[in-house]
């Protein structure tokens, strides 16, 4: 009884071992959907690169459906190697005669077409009915990104399936343990942070010949960029140990191994790709300009926006018409540098908020409330360091943030030459029944620059009597 159930154990997991893995193929192939003819074309038709308009009665949609996968064609003792199937289907028209698709390599731009052709016999007898076809001859390579094309014979414009592809790479267990380019192995390091080094053990290559090995550091984007002079390591020399200086530790830092062979898979991994947290200190504040700018040091999506702190703890209220994509430089024109003004970033490695100016103590203005020179009424006075102009409102505390402002007033700016030695630059008297109300906040904003952070005092706590305000 338990050796039954041990065998029905084996073999579902053996089953579910070989519904993992990549599909056999014997030789690559082509068919068609039952009932119609095909007929297999390797090598390209230039003129098939230049569109043509459709006819007023084909559909746009003529193309159905693109769908790719990987096989692996095996010849033992020498290994596998790994070719793309490409599923497609079309709705056959009197005017098409057949369908090509194109894979490119997004590394090389090599491209590989071929087109299948429907002989006019056959178009003749299936016209509106559906064509599947299904063919495995383009040669690919472990870790391969692909750019793949489909396209009706004759081609006419703007009738076309596009779709990306990643090959398996050798963390795949089937691809890693069949296809001989990932016999090598990976490579082995250590990382010496105090000296910014990483300590690269080469691998030898596999089978009974030794090679020429090549390791670089890169930082990897859409391809792995340079990021230092590849070393080239002798097959027959002493050592295999490589030391290799870095600069910042990055998550998109990587090492590439690969053998002084023609088209050798190149071996990747990231020491730092956990580490995150460099990413956002490219901060950089230009005080000529008052421009604040990000760059991102590796690539990510997602969004970036200004934003300010009302009072301690993670809230931060976006600023208006500042978020921008998180994929190339950020800049922002004119900024606060108020200690309150914060980078918010929403992007596919974290979500962290950084203050640039709340540490550095740049110099800001600053808004105070007193008494004014007019019965009943106090004076908003606005403090800076250089000239600027300030606008007030009044505003009900709710229960919602932020609160909600009325009344719009601009402050009447005060004369230079003031000798004292923090001279007010504006100010605006209110009427102290309405600053004073329960539930009000004064607040003050720059009006001069394009992303201002607001500066607000709530529930002022003012003596009817003499007119004074806490």
């Amino acid at each position: 009884m338990l050796a039954g159930r041990a065998l029905a154990f084996l073999s579902l997991a053996w089953s579910a071992y070989r519904s993992l893995a990549v599909p056999r193929v014997a030789e690559c192939s082509l068919s068609c959907s039952q009932g119609f003819a095909c007929k297999s074309r390797v090598n390209r038709n230039i003129f098939n690169s230049f569109c043509r308009k459709p006819p007023t009665s084909m559909s746009g949609s003529v193309l159905e459906a693109l769908t790719l996968s990987t096989a692996m064609k095996c010849a033992p003792p020498d290994g596998c190697s790994l070719f793309l199937r490409v599923k497609a289907s079309l709705t056959l028209h009197e005017g098409l005669r057949g369908l090509e698709a194109c894979s490119m390599s997004l590394d090389t731009q090599e491209t590989q077409c071929q087109s299948v052709r429907v002989p006019r016999a056959s178009r003749r007898l299936q016209v509106g009915q559906q064509l599947q076809v299904h063919f495995d001859c383009f040669e690919v390579s472990v870790a391969q990104s692909l750019y793949v094309t489909l396209r009706t014979v004759p081609h006419f414009c703007g009738v076309q399936l596009d779709e990306r592809y990643h090959v398996e790479d050798c963390a795949d267990e089937d691809v890693g343990r069949n296809v001989p380019d990932c016999f090598a192995g990976k490579l082995s390091y250590s990382v010496d942070r105090s000296r910014k080094v990483i300590l690269v053990q080469v691998p030898e290559s596999g089978g009974p010949d030794y090679h020429d090995y090549y390791v670089r550091l890169c930082l990897k984007w859409f391809t792995c960029e340079d990021a230092g002079a590849p070393v080239r390591v002798t097959a027959n020399g002493v050592s295999r140990r490589v030391s290799l200086p870095y600069k910042q530790e990055l998550s998109c830092l990587c090492l590439e191994g690969w053998s002084a062979t023609p088209d050798a898979v190149r071996i990747q991994t990231c020491p730092f790709e956990d580490d995150t947290e460099t990413l956002w200190d490219a901060i950089h504040y230009h005080p000529g300009s008052q421009e604040l700018s990000w760059e991102p040091a590796c690539p990510m999506s997602g969004r970036v926006s200004l934003c300010w702190r009302p009072g301690p703890g993670p809230q931060c209220l976006e600023l208006e018409q500042s978020s921008r994509p998180a994929h190339s430089r950020v800049q922002y024109p004119l900024v606060d540098t108020q200690p309150q003004l914060c980078l918010k970033f929403s992007t596919s490695l974290g979500f962290p908020v950084k203050c640039p100016f709340e540490q550095l103590r740049f110099p800001a203005w600053k808004m105070t409330v007193q008494l004014a020179p007019a019965p009943g009424h106090l004076r908003v006075a606005f403090f800076s360091p250089s000239p600027a102009r300030f606008q007030v409102c009044l505003c009900h505390r709710g229960k919602t943030w932020p609160p909600a402002c009325r009344r719009l007033l601009q402050a009447t700016p005060i004369p230079a030459g003031d000798p004292t030695e923090d001279p007010a630059v504006a100010f605006v008297d209110i009427p102290g029944d309405q600053a004073c109300a329960p539930g009000t906040c004064i607040q003050g904003r720059r009006t001069d620059i394009q992303f201002s952070v607001p500066q607000q005092l709530c529930d002022l706590q003012c003596a009817a009597t003499q007119g004074t305000a806490a």
